[in-house]
């Protein structure tokens, strides 16, 4: 530290920023609430989505006011002989089939980092057959779809997320293909293939 800037953090003139304090504050008012916050969530407070990759039944987020915060996890409803969008996300992700069975597809990802990063995804996809009960890993940023392959009955799978990418800022979600029963009218949301995107106002 050189002898002005030693002068400067003892004058006093430019010490404008109460942080801390507002940190220690928010921590003290979170321990106060924290054990008020759900640690049953019953099914009235589990809402549905019909989302852009399919009908989806939130299980933990971070909406919910719940003693969980590390996780976010929710239930894929997959019509008979369908699937859902097309999507990926940073992320690693955990799936557990609560009933079903169908297979999944992944493209995964290859990157490159020169003075920037470079993101491509295989043009041919791997695939992995699940039932009831099965487990599948997702890797990070890979694509991902989901097929129900049962003609006559509902599949569902419960999707199961850390929340610490989120907190770093790498809440990397994109839409690539919406599901074929989404009835909203949001498109697929997509950064760029292969590219990290500049959004500073200052560049």
């Amino acid at each position: 530290m050189t002898t002005h800037e030693r002068d400067r953090a003892h004058m006093g003139a430019d010490q404008a920023a109460d942080w801390y304090r507002e940190e220690l504050e928010g921590s003290a008012d979170f321990r106060k609430t924290y054990r008020n916050r759900l640690s049953v969530v019953k099914p009235k407070d589990m809402p549905f989505e019909n989302s852009p990759d399919g009908l989806i039944k939130h299980l933990v987020h971070e909406n919910q006011d719940t003693t969980e915060n590390c996780v976010d996890a929710y239930m894929q409803f997959i019509k008979p002989d369908s699937h859902t969008g097309k999507r990926r996300i940073l992320a690693e992700q955990i799936l557990f089939v609560a009933e079903g069975t169908g297979y999944d597809l992944h493209w995964d990802v290859e990157f490159e980092v020169d003075t920037e990063f470079h993101w491509s995804w295989k043009d041919e996809p791997r695939k992995f057959e699940w039932e009831r009960g099965d487990f599948i890993f997702v890797p990070a940023y890979c694509i991902q779809q989901h097929f129900n392959t049962d003609p006559e009955n509902e599949a569902r799978l419960i999707v199961i997320t850390n929340r610490i990418f989120k907190a770093m800022g790498l809440n990397w979600l994109e839409q690539v293909e919406n599901a074929p029963d989404y009835e909203g009218d949001l498109e697929p949301m997509l950064a760029g293939p292969g590219w990290l995107p500049d959004t500073r106002e200052d560049k």
